[in-house]
Formats: structure tokens, C-alpha cells, sequence
């Protein structure tokens, strides 16, 4: 049987593959599964699956898009389970639907199929008619195999609306995903004894925003193997997938969560492998050539959540846990203890606010409120370089005894004139005024009266960590982070967190504690990870000799002489925590 409220496909109207436009890649989240791996996915779920000997055998694809999941998982069943399956299969996109039916129809002609044009969430979590959007009424039959690939789409795209209900539903906050939900809602109609196979962003498994979904899912799932499938590409799209699959709730255990990484590296190759999927089958370690010239390393352990259930998630074997207990043996305290790790300005209008042409102007015009801007194209290790095209923000914020303050505009004329000419542009940002905020305001100003003081500033994305002091009072752009020293925080713990950041070792750190990789390599340095970074005790003779040659380095940079104190100073920090310095690549 066939159910679909649509006319049956024709080859005309099968659609293109998402991502045909770069805004309905942003408005639906689509990310069709290639065929090597929806295989992948098929096999790992039915390697635990243990499906009834009699009886219906239901399957679900939440999100089906051109039905490639189910397509795999169709093929990869033995006969006398496909005569007993009950398919079930939700996409919102019309075209999708139609693709789905064609393509299932034709490789399994006279099974039974219920492809619909509806909204998985709302089928779960169905209105109540009191003008909420989800109840916690589920409308839908369990199933025995759940296998999805949920759209991305980041909840503010969704709109603000739509965004306030999933997460006041949910409890999520901050830059959430559509796909949070879905794996939720999966927890809702997956039979106890019944296995899910889920495709998800990894951005999860380590960020803030992260947090709730990875408590919930250890709640609502036992879950036995996730892989981290990193800069793979197995998708078009610049999407760095995981996996994972599940049990329903109804399952305990007390055995540990398998958890495997696979992420390109340059490191000479010991394995081969005919794709990044195949190369997973190599031991913990491995360093794995694949045909196209790529190299990827290969981890296999447990998930550590280091006891919380909304910790980050890492990859833990034994080799290294016992490094991290080393560090955090030498450990005094962390970077957190400095002060607060924040991010620089956003302006959310750079175009009036930053300029690198406000010389240009006559003398008699030039806004009097122009400050010096620090950017990414200033990043260098210890020392910011010159910029090539310095730049210039409008600060329209000053330190008042309340705090923070908007400007009088009366008394800067020549600032208040220009600003009148973009008058339209910036009230066009309608949030700000709604805040409550006067229309030229910055939208995160940060701290004035911070900004004079010595302060340490890295970019957020980066491929080894770039961080250096910055003594000339610069305001720090929104791309950004910046630490001052605050409270009874030493001016040396500065200088002492400098040398640590740029230092190999917290490369080696960042890769077993958080692990957060975008493509090619690049690292992502946000508060909640650079907050945790270790420092030794600063009292210490060789945390001593540590600031005084970080401060050398300053001094001296970027000549070749900085360089070579710089790699005398990687095996200090090295020494600092207890590790050995044959750690440093030669």
C-alpha cells in the first residue's frame, strides 16, 4: 500500500538535490545522504537490531528528503523481513516526497509505503488548540527502526517565533539547531527494544548551545556506539556530521558509550583505507591514507563527559586520560581565574561603525569618537602585526558610575552628523530599538572603561592558536576574544597565560579535552574552552622563567631570534605540566 496526498511522481517532478540555492540550503536544513554513507548508517543499526521473528517490523524516516536512508536500509534487509515492514516516511518539502515514493517504488515495487507531506515535530508533539505548538501527546505508534538525517537549520532562521516554541518546549537556548528537537522527538516514538540510526551536525557534541541535547540524549536514549566524523566532507555541503546509534530508553546498561573521531591530519600514514568511512575500521591510532591523497587520524575509545551530563563529549582511551591527569596534577588553576574571557564588538552595522578610510575625510568632519580597532588580520603569535589597512570603529559607548552608557550625541557634533546620515540604515535594526536601545548604539559595546588595559586576544577560529598582548588600547573586533587581568589577578598570570596558549602543548590539550575541528584543520577558540586552558603555578621557579622569556619573545617578535626562544619556550610549558618535551614536532 501506497499513502500520499500528493499525485504520484513523474520523473519531471522529482526535484534537484538540496542545496540547489545557497537561501534554500538556509531555509530547509536539507542535506540528501550519499549512498556510501546511508550504508554506513544502515549497517552499524542492524549489526545491534534485534528485530521480531513475526509480526510487523515498522520503520520510520522522520526527515526522508529523495529517500536514500531508506533506500539503504530497504536493501540491506533480508527478504522475509521486507515482506513483514510497515515504511513510514515524513519530509514538509512537496518535491521531496515525490522524489522519495519514485525512488522506493522503483527498487521495492509492492511494499507497504506512507510517504506524507507533514511535520514530524508536530505529528509528535501535536498542537493542543491552546496556541501552543508541541503537547506532550504523541500521536504516533512506535517503531522498531528509526533512521534520520534531520535538517540543519539553525533556530533563528526559523524565525522568532518558531525559535521561542522549540525552545521553551525543549529548553534549549542560545544558537540551537533544528535537529535538537528532531532527535528528541525520536526518543518519543522509538520502541524500547527498537534502534536508531541519527546523522547530526557534531557542533553538539562540544558547544554551549550543546549542552541540553547532550543531557537529554543520555536520558532519553541508551546510546551504544557515536562516531565524530569530522572534516570527512562526506556531504557537499559544509556540514561536519556525526553519528549515532541508540536503543530506546527502555534499555539499560551499565557497559560505557563506544565513541570514535576520524579528522584529516599531515602525519605520515602506517594504514590504507579506500574512504573515510572504510578507514574507521582501523585500530585506535591509526594514521590512514585514503586514494585521494587525504590522511586521517583515527580514534577509538569512550565517551567522557568528565561526570556531567552536559559536558562536552571527547573520545577517552587510556593513553589519553592518563596525559590528562598528568596536566591537571600540575595544574594551579585555569585561565578563568585571570578574568572572564569575553568577545569582542559587534556592531551588527560594520559598515557605518568600521571604517578604514575615516582619513580620508576632511579634519573638520572626521567623527570625534573614532577609536583604534583590533581585527583577525592583526593576529600574530605574541605581537599583533600591523595591520595593512588599519582600522577604525565609531564607539558610540562610554563608562559612566551606573556602567555602561550610550553617548551624548549633542556633545559630539562632528560624530553625530555623520551618524544623522546613516540614520535610516541603523534604525533598520529594529531589535535595537525594541531593546529598548537608542538607534546608533552598538549592539555588544563591551566594557569602555576595559578597554585601555593590557589584554590578551586571540581570533575565534584559527588552525593552531594564535594569541598575543595587546598594550595599546585597542578596541577588539567582534571576530575576537580578548582576557584582562581582573580582581587580585597578577599582570604576570597575563604573560604566563600567553606563553601556555601559544604553546604546543595546548594544542595537544585542546585535541584530547574539547576537539572541536572545522575543516581543514582550523580549531575553534571560544570562551567556554580557552576559560579551561591550565596554568601552572605561577610561583614556581619555571613559571617564573616562563613569563620572563614570553615577555623576551614580545619584545623581539617577529624576528627569526623570537622564534627560536619560542620553541626553548614550548618545552618549558611542556616541563610546566609534567609532560615530555619529545612531544614538541621536530
Amino acid at each position: 500500500m501506497t499513502m500520499s496526498s500528493l499525485p504520484s511522481p513523474t520523473p519531471q517532478s522529482i526535484p534537484r538535490p538540496r542545496y540547489s540555492g545557497v537561501q534554500q540550503h538556509k531555509a530547509n536544513g536539507a542535506v540528501y545522504t550519499p549512498r556510501r554513507f546511508a550504508e554506513f548508517v544502515v549497517e552499524q543499526m542492524l549489526a545491534l537490531a534485534k528485530l521480531p521473528d513475526k509480526g510487523l517490523v515498522r520503520v520510520l524516516d522522520p526527515a526522508c528528503g529523495d529517500g536514500s536512508l531508506l533506500h539503504a536500509l530497504l536493501d540491506a534487509l533480508p527478504e522475509t523481513v521486507r515482506d513483514r515492514l510497515d515504511i513510514v516516511g515524513f519530509d514538509t518539502n512537496a518535491g521531496a516526497v515525490h522524489c522519495s515514493l519514485a525512488r522506493l517504488q522503483m527498487a521495492h515495487p509492492g511494499l507497504s509505503l506512507r510517504i506524507e507531506k507533514r511535520d514530524f515535530l508536530e505529528c509528535v508533539f501535536r498542537t493542543d488548540g491552546a496556541g501552543e505548538l508541541f503537547s506532550n501527546h504523541a500521536p504516533l505508534e512506535s517503531f522498531d527502526l528509526v533512521i534520520a538525517n534531520p535538517p540543519y537549520v539553525r533556530t533563528q532562521i526559523l524565525g522568532a517565533k518558531q525559535a521561542q516554541l522549540l525552545s521553551e518546549r525543549f529548553g534549549l537556548s542560545g544558537r540551537v539547531d533544528l535537529y535538537f528537537p528532531f532527535l528528541l522527538g525520536i526518543s518519543q516514538i522509538l520502541a524500547p527494544d527498537g534502534v536508531t540510526g541519527v546523522i547530526v551536525s557534531n557542533r553538539f557534541l562540544t558547544t554551549k548551545s550543546g549542552q541540553t541535547v547532550r543531557r537529554e540524549l543520555l536520558k532519553c536514549f541508551r546510546i551504544h556506539h557515536a562516531w565524530d566524523l569530522g572534516d570527512t566532507k562526506l556531504f557537499d555541503a559544509a556540514v561536519l556530521p556525526a553519528v549515532l546509534i541508540s536503543t530506546g530508553r527502555g534499555i539499560s546498561s551499565a557497559e560505557p558509550i563506544a565513541f570514535s573521531s576520524i579528522y584529516e591530519c599531515e602525519e605520515e600514514p602506517r594504514e590504507h583505507a579506500a574512504d573515510p568511512l572504510a578507514a574507521l575500521s582501523c585500530s585506535n591510532g591509526a594514521i590512514v591514507a585514503i586514494p585521494d591523497g587525504r590522511r586521517f587520524h583515527v580514534l577509538h575509545g569512550t565517551l567522557d563527559n568528565g561526570g556531567d551530563p552536559e559536558g562536552v563529549w571527547r573520545v577517552a582511551t587510556d593513553t589519553s586520560d592518563l596525559w590528562l591527569e598528568t596536566v591537571k596534577a600540575h595544574t594551579w588553576a585555569t585561565f578563568s581565574r585571570i578574568g572572564k574571557v569575553r568577545v569582542g564588538v559587534k556592531t551588527t552595522c560594520d559598515k557605518v561603525f568600521i571604517r578604514s578610510d575615516w582619513d580620508r575625510m576632511p579634519e573638520n568632519e572626521r567623527p570625534e569618537l573614532l577609536r583604534p580597532l583590533t581585527t583577525r588580520h592583526c593576529a600574530q603569535r605574541y605581537k599583533p602585526a600591523p595591520a595593512k589597512i588599519p582600522k577604525h570603529i565609531l564607539y558610540t559607548h562610554e563608562a559612566m558610575p551606573a556602567g555602561r552608557a550610550p553617548v551624548d550625541l549633542a556633545r559630539y557634533p562632528r560624530s553625530a552628523k555623520y551618524l544623522e546620515i546613516h540614520r535610516a540604515t541603523l534604525e533598520a535594526r529594529t531589535y535595537v530599538i525594541n531593546a529598548g536601545r537608542k538607534w546608533y548604539e552598538i549592539w555588544v559595546p563591551q566594557a569602555p572603561e576595559a578597554w585601555g588595559a593590557m589584554k590578551l586576544i586571540f581570533p575565534d577560529i584559527s588552525e593552531k592558536p594564535v594569541f598575543w598582548i595587546d598594550k595599546e588600547g585597542t578596541i577588539v573586533n567582534g571576530e575576537c576574544y580578548w582576557l584582562r587581568c581582573e580582581g587580585d589577578a597578577d599582570p604576570d598570570w597575563l604573560w604566563l597565560a600567553l606563553a601556555v596558549a601559544n604553546s604546543t602543548f595546548i594544542e595537544l590539550f585542546y585535541d584530547r579535552r574539547f576537539h572541536n575541528k572545522l575543516y581543514a584543520g582550523r580549531r575553534r577558540f571560544m570562551t567556554q574552552y580557552v576559560e579551561q586552558f591550565p596554568l601552572p603555578d605561577p610561583s614556581s621557579a619555571l613559571a617564573r622563567s616562563i613569563v620572563e622569556t614570553a615577555k623576551m619573545i614580545y619584545e623581539a617578535a617577529p624576528d627569526e631570534a623570537a622564534k627560536a626562544i619560542a620553541r626553548d619556550l614550548d618545552a618549558m610549558v611542556l616541563n610546566a605540566f609534567g609532560l615530555p618535551i619529545e612531544e614538541i614536532p621536530r
